[in-house]
């Protein structure tokens, strides 16, 4: 019973995390929310479960802390243009 209430964790960190109005924090709690789907795969013993969710948390974690790749993840500030010297 316990460890169905991990599994809950995770699936409402991943429903909260689409909530997020920046993209880096969707990944990073949808990272954690891989994470805990990983230890909920661990205690029942499923090693599909926990191999997937080691790869979603690595590329949600690590995808939320590389330098933005699109205007959309870029400050407004960073989009306007320098004026000439």
């Amino acid at each position: 019973m316990k460890v169905d209430l991990i599994g809950w964790l995770a699936t409402v960190l991943f429903a909260v995390s689409y909530f997020c109005r920046k993209p880096a924090t969707l990944r990073r709690v949808q990272g954690v929310g891989a994470l805990t789907w990983m230890v909920y795969g661990a205690l029942i013993h499923s090693l599909p479960v926990v191999v997937a969710n080691i790869i979603v948390a690595s590329v949600a974690l690590w995808s939320s802390f590389a330098r933005p790749q699109s205007a959309a993840d870029t400050p407004e500030s960073a989009l306007q243009p320098t004026p000439p010297d």
